[in-house]
Formats: C-alpha cells, sequence, structure tokens
C-alpha cells in the first residue's frame, strides 16, 4: 500500500498549524491527497465550580470556537493552494463524547496526522481524540510534537519493538513510511519483556526480506522509565521519526497506571507513528 489520502486535524488554537502544516508537506512530496479537519469544540467547565455554565456563555463560546476553526480552515486551503496540493477542508462542532463523527471521517485515509496536546494551551477532548484515533479508526497514527519546525522526515527511523502484536501491527501498517527511509533502527530497551532469541531480531529479518537497511540495537534502560530511554536514544542516533505499537495493554489500565503509550504522548520529541 501506497500513502495517498492523508486526513489531518487542522491546528485551529496554533497560528503555525504545525501538524496540518506538516501533513501538507508531506501530501506534496509523496503526491497525496490531503483532508483536513477544523474543530469547534464545546468549552469545558471548571471543576471548582458549583453552578453551571450560563446558557448564553455557552453559546457565545462555542460560536467564537466556531468562527476561529472556519478560520483555521480557510488557511489550510491557502496554504494548500500555495503547495499546489489537492485538498479538502471541513468543519465540524464536537460536544463531549463526539469522536465517533470525528473517527468515521478518518478512517477511510492511509495516515492520520494530529498534532501532540500543548501543555501551554490544552485544547478540550484532545487527548480523547488521539486516543480514540488509535483505537478506533484503523489508520496509523502520525503524531507531531507541538513545538516542531521542520518538515517530517522518514530518512532515519527508530521502531520501538517489544515483541508485542501492536508493535507487530505497527511495523505492518508503517510499511509505506519504512520503505522511505535509508536507515532503520529496531530499538528494545532491557528488561521490558521477556522474548526468545535476540530481541528484535525477528522483525529486522522481516523487513530485510522487504529489502530495507535494519539494523537493532539494545538500549540499556535509564531506571525504570521506558519512554525517558527511548526519546534519548531516538535523539542520540539523530533519528527523523519513531514507530511504536499504541497501547499495548488495556485503556483502563494505562489510564490508572500510566504507560509507555501515554508517556511518549506527552514525552515525544519528534514525530511518532503509532499503531494499535
Amino acid at each position: 500500500m501506497t500513502i495517498k489520502d492523508i486526513f489531518t486535524i487542522i491546528d485551529v488554537n496554533n497560528d503555525r498549524m504545525v501538524a496540518s502544516s506538516a501533513a501538507l508537506d508531506l501530501a506534496q512530496r509523496i503526491g497525496a491527497h490531503a483532508t483536513g479537519l477544523a474543530l469547534a469544540m464545546e468549552p469545558l467547565a471548571p471543576g471548582f465550580l458549583a453552578s453551571p455554565i450560563p446558557a448564553e456563555y455557552l453559546v457565545e463560546a462555542i460560536n467564537a470556537s466556531e468562527n476561529a476553526a472556519k478560520e483555521a480552515a480557510k488557511r489550510f486551503d491557502e496554504k494548500a493552494a500555495a503547495l499546489g496540493v489537492p485538498a479538502e477542508s471541513r468543519n465540524a462542532t464536537v460536544y463531549s463524547g463526539g469522536t465517533p463523527v470525528i473517527v468515521r471521517q478518518a478512517q477511510l485515509s492511509d495516515l492520520v496526522v494530529i498534532g501532540q496536546e500543548n501543555p501551554d494551551q490544552p485544547e478540550p477532548m484532545r487527548s480523547a481524540l488521539l486516543e480514540a484515533l488509535l483505537f478506533d479508526a484503523g489508520v496509523p497514527l502520525l503524531i507531531i510534537p507541538y513545538d516542531w519546525e521542520k518538515p517530517v522526515s522518514f530518512e532515519k527511523i527508530m521502531i520501538a519493538w517489544d515483541g508485542s502484536s501492536t508493535s507487530a501491527r505497527a511495523v505492518h501498517t508503517a510499511l509505506p513510511v519504512l520503505k522511505c527511509a535509508k536507515s532503520i533502527e529496531i530499538a528494545t530497551v532491557s528488561g521490558s519483556k521477556k522474548v526468545d532469541g535476540v530481541p528484535g531480531a525477528d522483525a529486522a529479518t522481516y523487513l530485510a526480506r522487504h529489502g530495507l537497511n535494519v539494523a537493532v540495537q539494545g538500549v540499556e534502560r535509564q531506571g525504570n522509565d521506558v519512554t525517558a530511554t527511548l526519546v534519548a536514544h531516538a535523539n542520540a542516533i539523530g533519528a527523523n521519526l519513531c514507530v511504536m505499537g499504541g497501547y499495548g495493554h488495556n485503556r483502563f489500565r494505562e489510564f490508572v497506571l500510566g504507560g509507555v503509550t501515554r508517556n511518549m504522548l506527552e514525552q515525544m520529541t519528534i514525530p511518532t507513528l503509532m499503531s494499535h
């Protein structure tokens, strides 16, 4: 499969449009169509409020959010036209629990591009949207760090491998991207999981049969933090992209106990391609 249809969530609150700009740049380079969805979100009520938010305030806030989404969609269209990318923009107003509507729009695409949540500019439902797309869209998710300033490159790719079924699925779904790489490193963190034989060797053999240049590297864990170990190693080897499986445990366990996926969504420093 080749990537011919990219779906992206348009950055509404970020004038640089980090994720959607990355999607358009990638679409231009690989000859793909780009569909951008600009979301107007229902405002979240602060937890300390004892009484409901006045209806007038909600109406004004939603109207303002819808106007901002329309402006963002317009900027997306203008950028697409400037790059010569065949593209389409859409708008949607999303209320609490409204992620299935977004997931349905993303399902018939080859790649979904979305921005990491910015802790300085948190958005309603961004975490829920990332999780819903990862679990339910059935499409690989390319997550762009909120402060990313470079074109997305697939030149040197690090695969975070732990031998799980989600890791295997990530490798399968990432094949169109992996075939663009000049070098691929399969990174296995020591002690993360017990496997038979050399960790990552089976994945390396599979990719080598696809004609890919692959190396396997064991990485010493930094304390008990697998995520910090992977992030530091990716930076050390100059990786342009990380490929990994998302949510090897069930959602409840990840939510309560944390996990590599949840931590990576917060700590990533390079674009990360996830599949579940």
